[in-house]
């Protein structure tokens, strides 16, 4: 960001309870965060961004869609925490006698807890994963950052970290549908769940992956583009993890058809194990940007970034 530019993060007016946040660079509102919904527990009540926004004003995110409720704009989520469900809605279940999703009183919810911080660029806040029964499993704090806003290229940068210590005093068990049996449902962690007219998009990935291959493979990034409705023009959203993170580049779950999704899964196949008192860290980047950016464009993008 210039020196000019200036990220205010306020409590919207017109919300009594003091639930949601925007972000704005100027005049422009570049997402709302909402940190305390008041949802069914159905779809495990959890913080998420919706409106997401281009520079020029385009949103590039759904919100409780017909067809999942619980998906949410872009929001951090756990499929299966042993035996938990923080994603929303019916839990997968694989057997003999029998797989599906089950609806199951096992789905918890994210509490905010506090704020511990704003500055120009954005807030850190502490959120408790609790429970359907009321256990306290995880305690998170993330930091969420407005980076790299370019106006003349029509592009900005959401940051968003996460910690995610287990306070549950033995080991957890992170996992997806994928590895309790479910082909090419591999989703657990940051999910972006796209505008529905975004059906149908462009997906690339690093590596010279594209389309349907990209399901299930690992890639250093992933851009989603599609084409809004009520106005003209394209988007595109350009998601990377931290080039340090544990375990090398990500798998990716996504979809453009019959709706648009993406997630750099934290199981995709195999479950991931959180011993007690431990610490598990991710930190995303989603570049969003106006136009629709074809691979050249996208890695001179990421050519003149530090991550």
């Amino acid at each position: 960001m210039t020196a000019t530019d200036e990220l205010t993060s306020a409590l919207l007016d017109d919300n009594a309870d003091a639930s949601v946040i925007a972000a704005r660079v100027g005049d422009r509102e570049l997402f709302r965060y909402s940190y305390r919904p008041a949802l069914d527990p159905f779809e495990c009540p959890a913080p998420y961004f919706h409106p997401l926004r281009t520079l020029g004003g385009g949103t590039v995110t759904n919100h409780r869609p017909n067809d999942h409720r619980w998906h949410k704009g872009l929001a951090m989520t756990i499929s299966h925490l042993s035996g938990q469900n923080f994603w929303g809605g019916g839990t997968y279940v694989h057997g003999d006698d029998g797989h599906g999703y089950v609806n199951l009183p096992n789905v918890g919810s994210l509490a905010h807890r506090e704020f511990e911080s704003f500055d120009a660029d954005g807030f850190s806040e502490h959120i408790d994963w609790i429970s359907a029964d009321g256990e306290h499993r995880i305690a998170e704090t993330r930091r969420i950052a407005v980076l790299d806003v370019d106006p003349e290229d029509g592009r900005w940068t959401l940051q968003f970290d996460t910690e995610l210590l287990n306070v549950s005093g033995r080991v957890l068990d992170i996992g997806s549908p994928t590895v309790f049996g479910r082909v090419l449902a591999g989703y657990s962690g940051f999910f972006w769940r796209g505008p529905r007219s975004f059906a149908g998009g462009s997906v690339i990935a690093g590596g010279g992956l594209e389309g349907p291959e990209v399901m299930g493979q690992r890639a250093p990034w992933l851009a989603y583009s599609g084409e809004f409705d009520g106005i003209d023009g394209r988007a595109t959203l350009v998601f990377r993890a931290a080039p340090d993170t544990a375990g090398g580049e990500p798998y990716w779950f996504v979809r453009s058809e019959p709706f648009a999704a993406v997630n750099p899964s934290l199981a995709y196949y195999q479950g991931l194990d959180l011993p007690a008192d431990e610490t598990l860290t991710r930190s995303y980047r989603v570049t969003i940007a106006d136009g629709a950016w074809d691979r050249a464009r996208v890695e001179a993008h990421l050519a003149g970034q530090s991550w």
